[in-house]
């Protein structure tokens, strides 16, 4: 992609932006909370020199639902997300985007920690808690999306032109990787301490960006054949505790010895322990503050076969992590469409049929009509109903979207 093609999808979405914001009142919600705290930061991102993470626009979305309606906000988020996802992906690949990055993610991993910490402070003060709590939900967000991006990279050429080209076409130099110091700016509105703001909404993950390059336990080359059922969960098994508790040991030292790139080896692993001890590793994460690697397990998981993905959704639901599952299934969007009809069936063999709409939901909300059609490919008698209830669930509009691109794919619904 040329660095003119760059400059278009980040104006484009920048433009997104200024007439997302012109609906809002700058003096209320979250808008007003963003331009209060960082008027410039929301400056760079509607002139399209900086990109806000995707909780931000999620929360300016929440001020149209409450201006416009739902039903409104519900259309726009699609939108949104696909002209984020481009923004991001050209954003990305200026030069030294990767590291930029790498930067940014190192400081959202201790922005989470810090969060984490403060949740501990804010015992018995109500608006601490709460804005606690967002900035911990903001944080941990952002490290999966971040991620995301950074696997998205890994798998493009990156542009060698130094220049990128601002919102009104202005040669501006590169921006550089962000100072290892506190975080400012748009897009990490939200984390501070020291502001007064309504706050306790819970930001969920970005849209799917593209995919990573094979790496990690998620790819080791498995059939993708249909799981009759999950694995059931493991609460009370003294060898899946026990192995939970050496992974959580062996993070603390490796975190603390610096050694990251061992730590995230030992979570590609664990994602390929057997369903049934996902949920005691994923509680023993949470419960010993390690948040991000919890939502690091859930990000290398979102990429198992189809099978496993559906037995380790179910194991996770029947554990009662509810929130996990869903993150689970939110990001496993990013899947190509064949491996999500798999994974849809697979969910509905083992009766996990909520799990089962909540990932076609979450993927006709955040891809293509054109896209979702494909996964009516892998079955349409059964999954053409399906995806169109899902589509329905998001709006009018895109269910009526689906009709037509599952018509014009010659896809032959029951």
């Amino acid at each position: 992609m040329t660095v003119h093609q760059h400059a278009v999808e980040v104006r484009a979405f920048a433009r997104y932006l200024r007439d997302l914001a012109a609906l809002l009142d700058p003096g209320r919600g979250w808008y007003g909370v963003f331009c209060a705290r960082d008027p410039a930061g929301m400056r760079a991102c509607f002139e399209g020199s900086e990109v806000p993470p995707w909780d931000v626009v999620e929360s300016l979305l929440q001020d149209l639902a409450a201006v416009r309606g739902a039903g409104q906000a519900a259309e726009e988020s699609v939108r949104a997300a696909a002209l984020f996802a481009a923004s991001a992906a050209a954003y990305d690949g200026r030069p030294g985007g990767r590291q930029a990055l790498a930067d940014r993610l190192d400081m959202m991993l201790r922005e989470q920690s810090d969060a984490v910490r403060r949740l501990g402070d804010a015992d018995g003060e109500p608006d601490a808690l709460a804005w606690a709590r967002d900035d911990h939900a903001r944080a941990t967000a952002r490290c999966v999306e971040l991620r995301d991006r950074l696997a998205a990279v890994e798998r493009t050429v990156p542009v060698t032109d130094p220049w990128f080209r601002g919102q009104d076409g202005a040669d501006v130099p590169t921006v550089s990787a962000p100072r290892r110091g506190k975080p400012s700016g748009a897009r990490f509105a939200g984390l501070d301490t020291g502001d007064e703001a309504e706050a306790d909404p819970v930001p969920s993950p970005g849209p799917g960006l593209p995919a990573a390059a094979p790496r990690g336990a998620r790819f080791r080359g498995a059939p993708a054949e249909v799981a009759p059922a999950p694995s059931a969960p493991e609460p009370d098994d003294p060898a899946a505790h026990r192995a939970a508790g050496d992974v959580v040991a062996q993070l603390v030292r490796l975190r603390a010895e610096g050694r990251s790139g061992e730590a995230h080896v030992v979570l590609c692993e664990a994602a390929a322990w057997p369903a049934g001890r996902l949920p005691v590793l994923a509680a023993a994460l949470r419960g010993a503050g390690l948040e991000a690697d919890r939502a690091t397990l859930l990000w290398e998981m979102s990429s198992l076969t189809p099978a496993e993905l559906a037995a380790a959704a179910g194991a996770l639901a029947a554990a009662g992590l509810a929130d996990d599952c869903g993150q689970l299934l939110r990001q496993g969007v990013a899947r190509p469409a064949a491996e999500v009809a798999d994974a849809v069936v697979a969910l509905d063999r083992a009766g996990l049929e909520a799990e089962a709409r909540a990932l076609l939901e979450a993927f006709v909300r955040v891809r293509t009509p054109q896209e979702a059609a494909r996964i009516a490919e892998g079955g349409p008698r059964h999954l053409v109903p399906r995806l169109l209830a899902a589509a329905r669930e998001v709006s009018a509009t895109r269910e009526r979207d689906l009709v037509h691109a599952i018509r014009v794919a010659g896809v032959a619904a029951p």
